[in-house]
């Protein structure tokens, strides 16, 4: 109260003072005003805009809300560039109206006023969207000249013309396919699945590929008819080329479908922070005893569905519900018995001993310990001085059945196949393995393979079995356990295993593995799991970051749903 008398003592005495009162509470209600309508005006939001793609002249409408009921200060803007005042026909506070200038771009669209930016939104300019141009198929769709006329299996042929493309990608050579039932048609994906085989990159088939010329290999399972080459541009015209059989031809025959389904469950997932699990699911294999391999269903969606062996899926811990996640997939899969019609005084020494196939599958890799000293002290002891390939083969496969025991118990995974000739005895895996090593050491070019055996109850087994390569006339399989008399429900019971599984393989056996599949570790510190003795040949089935505590993982084996 002491301090205010003093002023009001002043305010009465002195004009001055009174005057520059009055106007200060002037100045103080001007700005209060000012800031109190700034504080109330809110900031623009715009619910939509027509056109999204528009052309220069037309009349662009945003409809929002808060855009003021007369424009002032506020403005539009299309990729940062403002409009000018000239150009609106319309400003309300829910509706604005104004002409698309001349030099507008693609952009965002905003409105703004004294309370800020609207969120954007997006408009397209017509004229500067790339019109695709519709390619000619007088200049884009593959075309065949010519063709070597005739050729034996694993033989190199050249194919001459245009269009293939500068590199094959996923391009690929169809042959007509050497099976029972094929009519010759390629209207369809699925007419071209029935009738024909592409030549295999798992054989190292393809030689060279350029836009004009094409080398590449005869494959197995092929036979004479028409060739055609296969781009993401189109199909070529056909053109006919004789595949001869100097060393027998053989018959694909007894057709069946299988339909399968593969699980997998994760539970008691853990993590101190945000982790992954990546499950590689083995995809059955394609070839030609097996040529139609279709995924029917998956869950959950993969993260890669398009790998040639595995199907790749990938699962935050985190987003596991309850602790547990199913991973499965189902499959419709075409198979077909083979008998090999082989003329044994045919077969020849190799000729082609620096071939990408011949090195591969003569070599040791991590399943197939062809290299260790006790499988060449084996091979020694059983060929001798053996030259020919077929009779070679023989020497090891008649060996090992007169000398070894089958067990129908598959043994512990980590039990090794070199355990066979000391223990005088083991399981099918055993039996596979050891095969294909001693015919790797003895210069003969052989694959491991797994898979299931479909059995005439509809049951499954894990199964491994082997195939020999002989050249001018393609793979050879060798089934020594069922050789042997393994338990198992066959459709039709073969007279003498031991003669017909030197050679001829049933539809019964599903592929899920031609060879070894090695994967690699896609995380750094990453914890993977190998299952050995399984129905795939595979270094990595699952993958958990290192930030994964605990979880459990269970496979089983590929069920049969069907069988037509």
């Amino acid at each position: 109260m002491n301090l205010l008398n003093p002023f009001i003592t002043l305010l009465r005495r002195s004009p001055a003072v009174r005057f520059a009162c009055f106007f200060g509470l002037i100045a103080l209600i001007i700005f209060g005003s000012a800031f109190i309508g700034k504080q109330t005006q809110k900031k623009p939001v715009i619910h939509k805009i027509n056109p999204v793609l528009g052309l220069p002249g037309n009349t662009m409408t945003i409809y929002g809300e808060n855009f003021g009921e007369v424009k002032g200060s506020s403005y539009v803007e299309i990729s940062g560039s403002k409009i000018n005042n000239l150009d609106f026909s319309l400003w309300s506070d829910k509706k604005i109206q104004f002409t698309i200038p001349q030099n507008v771009s693609d952009g965002l669209v905003i409105v703004a006023n004294s309370s800020g930016k609207s969120e954007p939104a997006f408009f397209a300019n017509e004229n500067r969207i790339p019109v695709a141009v519709r390619p000619d198929p007088q200049t884009t769709i593959p075309v065949v000249s010519t063709i070597t006329k005739s050729a034996n299996i694993g033989d190199i042929i050249t194919i001459t013309g245009k269009n293939f493309g500068a590199a094959r990608g996923n391009s690929k050579v169809y042959f007509t396919a050497n099976r029972e039932d094929i009519s010759g048609e390629k209207n369809t994906s699925e007419d071209i699945e029935s009738n024909y085989i592409c030549a295999s990159e798992n054989d190292y088939d393809y030689i060279l590929w350029t836009d004009g010329e094409i080398s590449v290999k005869v494959p197995d399972g092929a036979a004479s008819g028409p060739v055609f080459v296969a781009t993401s541009r189109g199909i070529s015209d056909s053109v006919r080329t004789a595949v001869n059989f100097p060393a027998g031809k053989k018959s694909y025959v007894n057709k069946h479908t299988f339909v399968i389904q593969i699980t997998a469950d994760i539970s008691t997932a853990s993590a101190s922070q945000e982790a992954f699990i990546t499950l590689y699911m083995p995809r059955p294999a394609e070839c030609s005893f097996q040529p139609s391999i279709n995924l029917n269903e998956y869950y959950p969606d993969p993260l890669i569905k398009d790998d040639p062996r595995d199907v790749i899926y990938q699962k935050s811990i985190n987003s596991i519900t309850n602790h547990k996640q199913r991973f499965s997939q189902t499959y419709v899969i075409t198979s077909y018995e083979v008998k090999s019609n082989i003329l044994s005084s045919k077969i020849a020494a190799y000729k082609d001993t620096k071939s990408v196939l011949y090195t591969a599958y003569t070599s040791p890799d991590a399943c197939v310990p062809s290299n260790h000293e006790t499988v060449i002290e084996l091979k020694n002891l059983i060929v001798g001085k053996e030259k020919n390939p077929y009779k070679k083969a023989r020497l090891i496969y008649d060996y090992l059945l007169e000398n070894y025991k089958l067990e129908n118990k598959v043994r512990p995974g980590e039990a090794s196949v070199l355990d066979l000739p000391r223990r005088n005895s083991g399981d099918a895996y055993d039996f596979a393995i050891l095969f294909t090593a001693l015919c790797r050491a003895a210069d003969i070019p052989s694959i491991p393979c797994s898979g299931i055996l479909a059995s005439s109850n509809s049951l499954s087994q894990a199964h491994w079995w082997s195939e020999i390569y002989f050249e001018n006339y393609g793979w050879f399989p060798v089934d020594i356990a069922l050789a042997s008399g393994m338990d198992f429900t066959a459709f039709v019971p073969a007279e003498n295993p031991r003669e017909y599984y030197f050679g001829n393989i049933d539809c019964q056996h599903i592929y899920f593995s031609r060879g070894w599949n090695q994967i690699r570790a896609s995380l750094i510190n990453s914890k993977t799991v190998y299952l050995p003795r399984s129905y795939a040949l595979q270094s990595i089935w699952e993958e958990a970051s290192d930030e994964t505590s605990s979880y459990s993982s269970l496979w089983n084996t590929p069920s049969i749903n069907g069988i037509y």
